[in-house]
């Protein structure tokens, strides 16, 4: 085992003798020619052939469970990192890396140890670092992960000898926001690392373009790691890689994050399919704030997975619809969804729209061709198609509850069939506002038990969780109505209490999963001129709305 001598710490935070005497040493101006100038191509500079296109970040309090987690991990990706700054004694890991690499010699380690200063929990010195980096390097790791202010601030010779022994990694997190890179970027190149990684933090959706920008700019010449943290930030842990960067980092499973906004690994290489990404891959994404809930990317990205379509869609949080607009054209985006609260927002924007969408006043997809921007509602599809597979819609009584965006799609797409349309909404003004632009008929509660109809849509969010006993009619107002259909729009939970109720009624149910599925199938068919793999969606939907009860 390594001594506490050796490794210039006694446990995670006690420095040596030797690590106090030189502690306050190496200043940036005191950096060597060796140490700035490029490095001998081998092995500080080249980096191993088919190298995977994610490191897995590895974390625990023990080292068993790290090597463990390791050990589990080596069966489908073998960039795996250390993250040793966990580790209470980082440096009783290294006997352990030397026989984890004895079973797995074809595995690429890459050892971190992170000071508390720099955004890690490692509390030694910095000398301390770089002796337990370089004793890691000389256990098997292929890699160190050194900080670009740690390497200003080391002795030469102690990171000349770092070099020698393997890649070094050279990085820079901004836990706050994100800068400029390439300044950061310029400062590193004096060290000619074997890679580049630099990792800010969102604050907004133009900060993925930030770094797609520098990712697209450098990576032909340079192996670069470049990503943003946070929410916000999602985009550019997957774009890097089809811009060019050589990898990105996932978590060994969710709640394992070594980095805020980290994706675990089956969610990278399942849902989003990074090892596919390449130029060529079409970007496509739901607009909205918040996104993280958002069911689509499930659907879509399956969708384009059974067609064989070489495309992502991503999750795009963005609190400014504008925003988008630069990224559409940039990135491009092939296209995009938009929910709430940009669904009128972009509609002046768009050069083209769909006449129906035009009336409804909101769009929830765009299509990007030839450099411009055409807006569609397919929310209209999403209510109209279900309805349609069970009853003809012209002349048919409708009563829509609402009347915000889905009640407005609602109207005007029952209207354009021909039906009779009713609206009950809990403010009378806005009622009568949509029931004058689509012309239909509006009506008051008190009124329900003097009115039939074929059929109740509910395009309001009661009933919706944590509130699953409420309803928006009672099972005495359902009677009255004597529907044969009853539509919740409503689609988590699965069966609303409204649902319940319209059985009990004897009325026929559609729950609200089938507008997501069927606004998706043809959101799906407008961006590839393809008809959607419904079956697929609906499964894929309702597996994702089980695992979200459960």
């Amino acid at each position: 085992m390594l001594s506490t001598t050796q490794a210039g710490v006694t446990g995670n935070g006690h420095r040596s003798r030797r690590s106090q005497r030189e502690a306050g040493r190496g200043d940036p101006s005191a950096v060597s020619a060796e140490a700035s100038s490029p490095a001998v191509p081998s092995p500080a500079t080249m980096l191993p052939p088919n190298l995977p296109r994610i490191c897995l970040a590895l974390q625990a309090e023990t080292v068993a469970e790290l090597l463990a987690k390791a050990e589990q991990a080596a069966h489908d990706n073998l960039l795996l990192e250390l993250r040793l700054d966990y580790l209470k004694h980082p440096e009783s890991a290294l006997p352990r890396i030397r026989q984890f690499l004895h079973s797995w010699p074809e595995a690429q380690l890459i050892a971190t140890c992170r000071r508390q200063t720099l955004g890690g929990k490692f509390r030694g010195s910095l000398d301390a670092e770089l002796s337990l980096l370089l004793h890691a390097a000389q256990a098997g790791c292929r890699f160190v992960d050194l900080e670009l202010e740690s390497a200003e601030r080391a002795d030469a010779r102690a990171l000349a000898g770092l070099r020698r022994q393997t890649r070094l990694i050279l990085s820079h997190h901004d836990f706050e926001r994100t800068r400029p890179p390439d300044s950061y970027f310029e400062r590193m190149r004096r060290f000619a690392p074997a890679v580049y990684k630099l990792a800010f933090t969102a604050r907004n959706f133009a900060d993925n373009l930030t770094l797609d920008r520098f990712v697209r700019a450098h990576a032909a010449a340079y192996p670069v790691v470049a990503l943003a943290m946070s929410e916000w930030g999602l985009p550019s842990r997957i774009l890097s890689l089809r811009a060019g960067a050589i990898f990105t980092f996932a978590s060994f499973s969710p709640g394992e994050e070594t980095a805020p906004g980290q994706l675990d690994i089956a969610t990278l290489r399942r849902l989003y399919r990074v090892d596919d990404l390449n130029r060529a891959t079409r970007v496509y994404g739901v607009l909205g704030y918040p996104v993280s809930h958002s069911l689509s990317p499930h659907m879509l990205n399956a969708a384009f997975q059974r067609e064989s379509i070489n495309a992502v869609y991503l999750p795009l949080a963005a609190k400014k619809a504008e925003e988008i607009l630069e990224a559409a054209h940039e990135i491009p985006l092939n296209g995009f969804s938009i929910t709430l609260p940009h669904k009128s927002a972009l509609l002046a924007r768009m050069n083209g729209l769909d006449p129906l969408a035009g009336k409804v006043g909101a769009i929830n997809t765009v299509i990007r061709s030839n450099g411009k921007l055409y807006g569609y509602n397919t929310d209209v599809a999403g209510i109209l198609g279900p309805l349609e597979q069970r009853l003809p819609m012209r002349a048919a009584r409708v009563l829509i509850l609402g009347a915000g965006g889905a009640a407005r799609a609602a109207a005007f797409g029952l209207k354009a069939r021909g039906a009779e349309v009713w609206l009950l909404n809990r403010t009378a003004a806005r009622a009568a506002t949509l029931g004058r632009q689509a012309r239909t008929h509006v009506v008051r509660r008190s009124d329900l038990k003097k009115l039939s109809v074929d059929v109740v849509i509910n395009a309001t969010p009661v009933g919706q969780t944590p509130q699953i006993s409420h309803t928006p009619l009672s099972a005495d107002e359902l009677k009255a109505l004597k529907p044969k259909i009853v539509f919740d729009l409503v689609y988590n939970p699965l069966d609303t209490q409204l649902l319940r109720l319209a059985r009990e009624a004897g009325a026929a149910t559609i729950p609200g999963f089938e507008m997501l599925v069927a606004q998706g199938a043809r959101q799906f068919q407008l961006w590839t001129g393809k008809p959607a793999p419904v079956d697929l969606m609906r499964h894929i939907l309702l597996s994702q709305l089980a695992s979200v009860k459960a």
